[in-house]
């Protein structure tokens, strides 16, 4: 099948409901419905589900938005809210209820669930069984006079069968007799969920609804919708759903973590929009990592599986770590700068005047960053001058026979350079004429000089941190190396 369609027609949207923040499945979502519009240069649109004022509200709204405008997803009209569209989908009720395609149904919520139960010990299918649908003139005056409350319900063919054709799924149908004559008006007037979505797509022109596979059922119910007020169908499109690694269903209540953790975790954003992306949809290669202008270029609902995907954290965190590799320094520096601010290790002040030299901290470290956040603990040993020896490496480097005397040794070498020729450079070229006239391998003195200036056994090249924390420093820290050693007991 094909999502062949005029380039300009193409309409779009992203519909959540503000009762929580925006999740990776509404976020997936999100992706594919905005990759698809920018592919056709169409037009996205954000409508916000806010029917339900019980379950809505302004923070998770903002929340929402928050996190589109974060993951780089612009829309292009809206946000349109629910709550302020009352009278048109009130219009539209009505005139279901004038041309005999909706009725109302005076019967209680005691009532129906009593025939709920009563269905369900039977066996039965659990649907309205029409009972107000039957009413005749005079039942119907005895109960408004009666001011019973009422809703009113869709009047769905009793007969055939419903059909829709899915880019994804292909043709999907059921018989009208599994179907029910759905509530669309509360008795409060509130509108339902599937009437106002299909009114919406209708009214804003939507050309393709594109949204996960849990929605097939509703679908049926917004065709049966659109068939009733006369429109034409829009194309359909539903996703594979996201599954946690034991593959059940990831959701708000299992598994699903919002938007804004991934940022505050330290993921990018293209990162996580490249990642869901390929999460039921790939561009028919090998490519993985794929900067948002190619996902544009490649993508198409053709390639959209209706296999349901595992969600591997451990790949965005590969992929994330891809980017961040991939960045320009300035940025990457930029979108540290709260980090290492909020971590305590250098003021806005202490990173504006020093951003040269905070530029060579990052690069040094970008190769061995998966998250963003993960600069704490491998570049702290750039700001604090009082180190924590890991355990192992204090066992493996300094209690060698000879460490602190090679690393005094060290240091009165590295007191011969002169500082403004301090770098990396020299300080190798020191360290390996001082292995030789010692008689010790230079990965002995490299591997305790990098204990003594970061405290950890892995991280960036020794010299290259040698050259970043200059002179000074470099000889205080193998100087408390030293002291170290000698006064520490089973040395």
């Amino acid at each position: 099948m094909s999502d062949s369609h005029t380039s300009k027609s193409v309409r779009v949207r992203i519909a959540p409901s503000p009762s929580g923040h925006l999740h990776v499945g509404t976020a997936r979502t999100a992706v594919y419905n905005w990759l698809f519009a920018r592919h056709h240069r169409g037009t996205f649109i954000l409508r916000i589900e806010d029917t339900d004022p019980t379950r809505s509200s302004d923070e998770m709204t903002e929340s929402i938005k928050e996190s589109l405008k974060w993951m780089g997803l612009d829309w292009d009209e809206g946000p349109y809210f629910q709550s302020r569209r009352m009278d048109i989908y009130h219009q539209a009720a009505d005139r279901l209820y004038n041309e005999g395609k909706a009725y109302y149904c005076y019967c209680t919520p005691e009532e129906l669930d009593g025939r709920r139960k009563e269905a369900l010990a039977g066996g039965g299918a659990v649907r309205y069984d029409r009972r107000c649908r039957k009413l005749t003139d005079d039942q119907h005056a005895a109960l408004e006079d009666k001011g019973r409350p009422k809703a009113l319900r869709i009047a769905i063919p009793e007969k055939g069968v419903t059909t829709f054709d899915d880019l994804v799924l292909g043709q999907l149908s059921k018989d009208n007799d599994e179907l029910d004559d759905f509530i669309i008006l509360r008795a409060d007037r509130r509108p339902t969920y599937n009437f106002v979505c299909a009114v919406d797509d209708a009214d804003m022109k939507v050309t393709h609804v594109i949204r996960g596979n849990d929605h097939v059922t509703n679908t049926f119910k917004q065709v049966l919708v659109y068939q009733a007020l006369g429109l034409p169908l829009p194309q359909f499109a539903h996703l594979p759903l996201i599954l946690n690694k034991d593959k059940t269903k990831m959701s708000k209540r299992k598994g699903a973590v919002a938007v804004t953790d991934y940022r505050d975790q330290g993921y990018l954003p293209e990162a996580l929009v490249n990642f869901l992306a390929l999460l039921g949809w790939s561009p028919g290669d090998d490519r993985e990592y794929m900067p948002t202008e190619e996902l544009i270029a490649a993508f198409s609902l053709e390639r959209v599986t209706a296999v349901n995907p595992v969600f591997d954290t451990d790949k965005l965190t590969w992929l994330n770590g891809e980017y961040i590799r991939a960045m320009e320094d300035n940025r990457l520096l930029a979108l540290l700068q709260p980090i290492i601010m909020e971590s305590g290790l250098a003021t806005r002040l202490e990173i504006e005047t020093r951003w040269h030299w905070m530029l060579q901290v990052a690069r040094s470290l970008k190769e061995r960053l998966h998250l963003l956040t993960d600069f704490t603990t491998l570049g702290a040993f750039y700001f604090r001058g009082k180190l924590e020896y890991e355990e192992k490496g204090v066992r493996k480097h300094f209690r060698q026979e000879g460490a602190a005397e090679n690393l005094a040794a060290l240091a009165a070498a590295f007191d011969q350079i002169p500082e403004e020729r301090f770098d990396r450079g020299t300080t190798e070229e020191s360290l390996r004429a001082l292995a030789e006239k010692r008689n010790v391998k230079p990965a002995q003195l490299i591997h305790a000089l990098r204990l003594a200036l970061t405290g950890m056994t892995k991280g960036p090249g020794t010299f290259e941190i040698c050259d970043i924390l200059g002179k000074e420093r470099c000889l205080n820290r193998i100087a408390r190396a030293v002291e170290y050693i000698r006064s520490s007991p089973n040395f």
